[in-house]
């Protein structure tokens, strides 16, 4: 009896080992995968970033001149109760009636102008939906279409 319970506790100890064996496998196999797709990401990150240096736009922000350059306005409210309030995305504060405001034409988001001037001066890209601005120095926003954010400015609801 002694030996059919030992030779039965051997082929348990033998069948835990493999399937710790199996198991050891099917993990270093899945973290070999995500480090493939991790590689895989940041390739295709720095290609893109290669793209767009060869397209010449090497300067990841816009220019002081650029970002003057969007359409701007005043902001003022609708009727009251008639709609939610309108968040600046940037700073999260929500427009207030007289706040000057741009808007991005490509994705028509809108922020408080300081907030997005500083924000394109570090980035080319809307902070809310990552469409690329850079496309501005060829759309046709000219500098005689200058937004002019004085008093005379466009207003907007």
């Amino acid at each position: 009896m002694k030996n059919q319970e030992v030779g039965t506790a051997t082929r348990v100890i033998i069948l835990a080992m493999v399937i710790s064996v199996l198991s050891l496998f099917v993990l270093v196999g899945v973290l070999v995968l995500i480090h493939i797709c991790v590689l895989v990401r940041e390739f295709n990150r720095r290609s893109d970033n290669i793209n767009m240096a060869e397209r010449g736009s090497t300067n990841m922000s816009m220019s002081k001149e650029d970002i003057e350059k969007l359409p701007c306005f005043i902001f003022q409210a609708k009727e009251k109760g008639t709609s939610t309030p309108v968040d600046c995305a940037i700073c999260l504060d929500n427009f207030k009636v007289g706040d000057k405001c741009r808007m991005l034409p490509q994705c028509n988001h809108s922020f408080h102008a300081e907030c997005i001037d500083l924000w394109l001066l570090k980035s080319l890209y809307c902070p809310i939906c990552r469409t690329s601005t850079d496309i501005l120095r060829d759309c046709s926003i000219s500098a005689g279409e200058s937004s002019g954010c004085s008093g005379s400015g466009q207003t907007r609801n």
